[in-house]
């Protein structure tokens, strides 16, 4: 049962042969239009089915799990059974995991396309959609280390991912957890003939009637080496795109490696996209779901796959696999600086998706964990993929699952219809990711030390892990915890293919510590100020490098500044531009925050936030309740997650329930009509009448959130 084996792939991330270590360090050189017309204009998304990307509605509410079945299972005595399961769980979508990652020869393969036809005639039956997991690079020879393999039969060898210094991405067993001791993992390159070998199985998937196909890791693999592509392949297509030759090591002071590092996210980034024409290609109403590793942080320039390129795409969107802390802990031991970690990878897979569904891993290692982590997924948007770490087909706890599952069903509409009020965005730039004081370190969490007694830890305790000690991402990741705790609403804002309509909700654009930045996005940037927005830019070189970490001979944004590169660099400005404003810090606040939690770094981030825009809803509580509002025709929706259980330092997991109080600015002329709290942390679903007050403009709501509240004020 090979569902048992697939582990997430994630563990790669805590072998300590990712992009943490001394090796790498030695090597690193110090959507859619809103009826706005302005910035912060009255709310206005275009419909639902709109920002959605026109994706099947099915997917748009997905609630997913794993299902599986022996290579001899009989349909009616084995398959229904699991479909049967699954659906008194209140799942709607089965993420189907069989043997596909394994090297299949042609008859093998083609008698295993009847079996998955006969799961999915029982699965419709039931009313339950199907997404067939299957991996897109990697190919896992069982035996191969002794055996016959697919690298050893001569495709392999030629069709492999390789390191810049030539070296075959293949290796044997107990490196990672998801490859048993004597098979064989072989990593191809998406530039070699494997192109058309896995297109051609990805049609023969599609014949079989499944809803979705899941690709996993499009990436180029660093569990056994760093920096592949470098194969012929690669060579070959890099120099027809940007005629250059391959570099021969990895050196960011070098601008050929520079574009290679660029070059291989779109190259991805292509591969994702044929994978999705090629089961289209078969089933038009076919969507694809990339399961992507990479998330805000450090990790997507190592591996080539960043989510953000593939946000206005049609037809093929993300699972993102955001990870925990621990394989055997789950988040039981997060600092509250860890959670607000959390939360940022949960609203980067949101912003990321764009107007596409943003189906997300959800982990636990119990139940209480599990719920409260699924919790923030819901506030983000995402739809839930609920497994316990460190393996994909079990469940942390069915009775938890199905309370939560059926909280989602109860208030689809809510979670995934309407539309979020945040009026501050952050901006995430790949370019300054990638480019800005390259370092190692994923970044992923800030507390890279295991706590006393907890083993298999995301990190391996060397500080340079954690993202306090990255230049970019802290200054990035301790702007949103500074929001967070102010209790601020805000979206993410992605950098690939960034147009004014993005722009467009919001009257605050925070631009973290932003040095590498295109010209074209300059020019979108300025036009959003111009307009009449205000960014918030901090940081030592603001706009100072192009998209390609290659230092300007000026500002990209000089004139929105009001200062140029040979003027003294000042400490803080504020500039008027048009008609918005520019407040420019020169100190890294953010990042200060992350590590610190001292106000007086919030100060310098918010202090623009509060002058421009004044929040319509306000939360008087705990700074660890984090709050989310959308709007829904005449309701206000209000997401309140309780992380009051972490503190500075990790410490038992417990719930603690917080009370708090939520007031609505009322629009002119309205009045509260009714309110109300849904929570799957009690045993019903159904919506329980909640007091309000009024006083003048304002009605005020108080109640006490357990893990997760979601508080609907209806005015008229």
């Amino acid at each position: 049962m090979s569902g048992i084996r697939r582990f997430s792939r994630r563990a790669l991330l805590r072998t300590g042969l990712g992009v943490s270590g001394g090796a790498l360090a030695a090597q690193l050189l110090p959507g859619v239009s809103g009826a706005r017309t302005g910035p912060g204009a009255a709310p206005g998304w275009a419909p639902a089915a709109a920002r959605q990307g026109l994706f099947p509605e099915w997917s748009r509410y997905a609630r997913l799990a794993d299902g599986t079945f022996d290579e001899d299972a009989d349909p009616l005595r084995d398959m229904k059974p699991v479909i049967t399961a699954l659906k008194a769980q209140n799942v709607s979508v089965i993420e189907l995991d069989t043997v596909l990652s394994n090297w299949l020869k042609p008859a093998e393969f083609t008698e295993h396309m009847g079996k998955v036809k006969s799961f999915v005639e029982l699965a419709h039956a039931a009313g339950i959609r199907v997404v067939m997991y299957y991996p897109s690079l990697e190919l896992i020879s069982v035996g191969g280390e002794k055996g016959p393999s697919f690298y050893k039969n001569g495709e392999g060898k030629s069709w492999v991912q390789r390191s810049l210094d030539g070296k075959p991405n293949v290796f044997y067993g107990s490196l990672v957890v998801w490859v048993d001791p004597g098979d064989e993992s072989c990593w191809l390159s998406p530039n070699s003939p494997w192109r058309d070998y896995y297109l051609g199985r990805v049609k023969a998937l599609a014949a079989t009637g499944v809803d979705a196909i899941w690709p996993d890791v499009p990436i180029y693999f660093d569990g056994a080496m760093s920096w592949c592509d470098g194969s012929t392949w690669a060579a070959d297509a890099f120099k027809a795109d940007t005629g250059l030759a391959l570099p021969a090591k990895a050196d960011f002071s070098s601008l050929p490696f520079r574009r290679y590092v660029e070059w291989r996210h779109r190259n991805l980034n292509q591969w994702q996209l044929d994978i999705a024409a090629a089961g289209r290609s078969v089933n038009p109403d076919l969507v694809t779901f990339v399961e992507t590793v990479s998330m805000d942080y450090q990790y997507a320039t190592l591996v080539g796959l960043d989510g953000g390129y593939l946000r206005t795409a049609e037809g093929v969107s993300h699972v993102w696999e955001v990870d925990i802390l621990g394989n055997y802990d789950g988040m039981r031991h997060a600092t509250a600086t860890d959670w607000t970690c959390l939360i940022s990878m949960y609203k980067y897979a949101r912003a990321a998706s764009g107007p596409k569904p943003a189906w997300a891993f959800s982990y636990g290692w119990k139940a209480d964990d599990a719920s409260l982590v699924m919790a923030e997924l819901l506030a983000a948007g995402c739809n839930p993929y609920e497994v316990k770490s460190p393996f994909k087909n079990e469940t942390t706890d069915k009775a938890m699952r199905t309370r939560m599952y059926a909280f989602v069903a109860a208030n689809q509409a809510k979670l995934y219809d309407a539309v979020p009020a945040a009026e501050v965005g952050v901006y995430h730039s790949s370019a300054s990711r990638d480019f800005v004081s390259p370092s190692a370190g994923t970044g992923m969490y800030a507390n890279a030390k295991a706590p006393s007694g907890v083993k298999d830890w995301w990190a391996s305790g060397s500080a340079e892990e954690s993202c306090t000690s990255q230049a970019w991402l802290g200054e990035f990741r301790g702007t949103v915890k500074a929001l967070v705790y102010a209790h601020v609403p805000f979206g993410t804002v992605p950098s690939p293919h960034l147009s004014a309509a993005d722009l467009a909700p919001y009257r605050v654009l925070m631009l973290p510590n932003l040095q590498a930045v295109s010209d074209a996005e300059a020019a979108v940037l300025r036009e959003y100020v111009s307009g009449g927005g205000t960014v918030v830019i901090t940081g030592p070189v603001p706009t100072g490098l192009d998209e390609l970490g290659t230092a300007r001979g000026e500002y990209a944004l000089a004139d929105v500044l009001g200062f140029r590169k040979g003027d003294p660099l000042p400490a803080s400005k504020q500039n008027r531009f048009g008609a918005g404003t520019c407040w420019y810090v020169k100190d890294l606040a953010g990042h200060s925050y992350l590590a610190k939690t001292d106000q007086a770094s919030a100060d310098q981030l918010l202090a623009p936030v509060r002058a421009a825009a004044p929040p319509a809803v306000e939360l008087t509580g705990d700074r660890r309740v984090h709050m989310e509002v959308s709007r829904l025709g005449a309701d206000t929706v209000v997401q309140l997650v309780n992380f009051t259980c972490f503190g500075d330092a990790p410490a038992a997991f417990r719930t603690t329930p917080a009370a708090c109080s939520v007031a609505l600015k009322l629009p002119a002329g309205k009045q509260v009509l009714s309110a109300t709290v849904s929570s799957p942390d009690g045993a019903s679903p159904a919506p329980q009448p909640v007091a309000w007050q009024t006083a003048g403009e304002t009605a005020t709501v108080s109640l006490t959130v357990s893990q997760y509240s979601l508080l609907t004020v209806t005015t008229g």
